[in-house]
C-alpha cells in the first residue's frame, strides 16, 4: 500500500483498475541521487508538530518533514557507500526569488537567523565532492546545469528525495522525464505540507512520469549498482 489509496474515490479506484500502472517502468544502470530543497526553513530548527513549527517558519512541513529527512539520511548513506553520485539542489536565496504569486507571510527575525534557514539541514548536508546546485524555479532542471552534469556522468536514472512532493519534487520529476531520464521517487523520502497533496501527487507521478518506490527497494537498487560496479573494477 502506497498510502494514496485512502484518497481515491470509488470511481477513481475503478478507473485505476482499468487505466492505472500495472508494472514499474524500471531503472537503468547509472543512477544519481538528487536531494531537493531540504533546508531549515521548510523544517524548522527544532523538531515540532507542523502548526508549532509554522509560528517561526510559515512554510514548515513539521514532523512529517523531519521523518522524511531521517529516511533520506539512510538512503544517502547507502548511496555514498556504493559510489552513487549525489547532487543537492536548493532554492536561490540571494534577494527575493520566489516563483509563486501568493504572498508569503514573513516572521520577523534576524538576518543571521533567516540566512540559517536557507542552509541544508545537517542530517543530509553535502560532503566534499558532492555538487550543490541553486535554482530560481520549482524544477531542479529549469535554468540550472543539472542536465549537463547528469549527461557528463553518463546518468540514465535520477532517484529523487526532498520537498515538496506537489511542488519542486513534482516539477523536477516532470522535467526529468521530459528529458528522457528514468525517474524514481522514494515514497518515504519526499514530503509536503498537506497529506492530500503529498499522496495524490505521488499517485499521479507514479502513473505518468516515474516509479514511486519504497525506501528498502531504493537501498537494494543502490546496493546492486554498487556491487555491479565493483565487479567491473575487479574484472
Amino acid at each position: 500500500m502506497y498510502g494514496w489509496e485512502a484518497y481515491l474515490s470509488e470511481r477513481d479506484k475503478k478507473h485505476d483498475e482499468q487505466w492505472g500502472k500495472k508494472e514499474l517502468y524500471g531503472f537503468g544502470s547509472k543512477p544519481a541521487f538528487v536531494l531537493i530543497d531540504i533546508y531549515y526553513s521548510v523544517l524548522g530548527f527544532k523538531r515540532e508538530p507542523i502548526f508549532e513549527s509554522m509560528e517561526m517558519w510559515p512554510s514548515s512541513t513539521g514532523l512529517e518533514g523531519w521523518a522524511a529527512v531521517d529516511k533520506t539520511a539512510e538512503l544517502l548513506a547507502v548511496a555514498r557507500e556504493n559510489g552513487i553520485p549525489v547532487i543537492h539542489v536548493k532554492g536561490l536565496h540571494s534577494g527575493v526569488n520566489h516563483w509563486g504569486r501568493r504572498k508569503r507571510k514573513l516572521v520577523e527575525m534576524s538576518p543571521e537567523m533567516r540566512q540559517r534557514g536557507t542552509q541544508i539541514v545537517d542530517e543530509v548536508k553535502p560532503v566534499e565532492g558532492e555538487l550543490i546546485i541553486e535554482k530560481a524555479a520549482p524544477s531542479a532542471f529549469h535554468g540550472t546545469p543539472l542536465t549537463f552534469q547528469l549527461i557528463s556522468l553518463g546518468i540514465d536514472t535520477v532517484i529523487v528525495a526532498g520537498e515538496t512532493t506537489s511542488g519542486c519534487v513534482r516539477a523536477s520529476v516532470v522535467d526529468g522525464a521530459t528529458q528522457r531520464f528514468r525517474m524514481g521517487v522514494v515514497s518515504e523520502c519526499v514530503f509536503d505540507r498537506t497529506e492530500a497533496s503529498h499522496y495524490m501527487n505521488l499517485y499521479d507521478m507514479h502513473n505518468k512520469y516515474a516509479d514511486v518506490v519504497f525506501l528498502e527497494d531504493a537501498k537494494e537498487y543502490f546496493n546492486q549498482i554498487g556491487a555491479a560496479n565493483k565487479q567491473k573494477i575487479h574484472a
